[in-house]
């Protein structure tokens, strides 16, 4: 060769790099690394389900704890989280006409996007028409809403609420949030479960913590339904008629008239059923004396004397 030192240069070069690489992945840094990632694997795994730990091929059951409540006192949850206000409003109407003004009621909360809860309609003892009309409409139309409502009357009272229940509602999501974890652990658990008393265990827990779940969920769709759609009540009553608070009504006198003559007439038999014992007895009393009178002779005249 013509450059001999340069060519053993280049060999050993080549050798020294090969020896770095063997030595980097030599089997005991390998077997180090694979027991070290397991390890933390099964540590992580332990921790995070809380609920059982492996020994060997047996599942032990440990004690899970209770789900951590968040508040809005801290955490991100509340930070990000809108504010969930339910709003709620209370009025009392005059109208002159109750059915109708239930109907406008109708299309103005139609118009704002809600609809009507209920609606009941009454008559008092003087004829007049009251009612209740419940709205449920979106919590962005709330204001435009009630200022239309007031247009249709005479406004008689009216009472406004705001309750704030972001906090109750962070609380509820942070426990749904961690009763979802705990269901999905063991569900996973319930997958490797290889006797009956371990599925059973596992099974009674999924239960109390499905049950559990589907009380949040329904607690969670109430707040946003009652959130989302704000609640007005609006009690309808007509006027009082003029000349007083019944008014004057001819009818009704003559009702009442009729109704005194047959009262008397009631009142009348029954003092004389009342009476007839004695009515009977002093008949009787006054019948037998005119026997008596009638049985008596007659007195004879005493003749006057001769006049001489």
């Amino acid at each position: 060769m013509k450059y001999p030192g340069i060519a053993l240069l280049i060999v050993l070069c080549i050798v020294a790099v090969a020896a770095a690489g063997c030595m980097g992945l030599s089997p005991q840094g390998s077997g180090q690394t694979g027991v070290v990632s397991e390890t933390a694997s099964r540590q992580d795994i332990s921790m995070k389900s809380g609920v059982y730990t492996s020994a060997g091929n047996a599942v032990v059951p440990i004690q899970v704890s209770n789900p951590v409540s968040a508040t809005s006192g801290g955490g991100t949850t509340s930070a990000v989280m809108d504010t969930k206000i339910i709003r709620t409003a209370s009025l009392t109407i005059e109208v002159p006409d109750v059915t109708g003004a239930a109907e406008t009621l109708k299309g103005l909360v139609t118009s704002k996007g809600g609809y009507v809860s209920s609606t009941s309609i009454q008559k008092t003892s003087d004829s007049r028409l009251y009612g209740t009309v419940v709205l449920r409409v979106p919590a962005s139309a709330f204001d435009d809403t009630l200022a239309g409502i007031k247009g249709i009357g005479t406004v008689r009272s009216v009472s406004a609420q705001s309750q704030d229940v972001t906090e109750e509602y962070v609380d509820l999501v942070a426990q749904k949030t961690s009763y979802q974890n705990q269901l999905a652990q063991y569900n996973t658990i319930m997958k490797k479960a290889e006797n009956v008393e371990d599925v059973i265990t596992v099974q009674q827990q999924i239960d109390r913590v499905q049950t559990e779940l589907d009380r949040l969920e329904g607690r969670l769709k109430y707040l946003n339904s009652r959130v989302d759609l704000s609640t007005i009540t609006v009690t309808l009553q007509e006027p009082e008629p003029v000349g007083g608070e019944t008014g004057h009504n001819f009818v009704s006198t003559l009702n009442e008239g009729i109704a005194g003559f047959l009262g008397m007439i009631d009142a009348l038999i029954v003092i004389l059923f009342t009476l007839l014992p004695l009515i009977i007895i002093g008949g009787a009393a006054y019948g037998i004396y005119r026997w008596k009178k009638g049985k008596k002779p007659a007195a004879v005249p005493t003749e006057s004397k001769e006049t001489q």
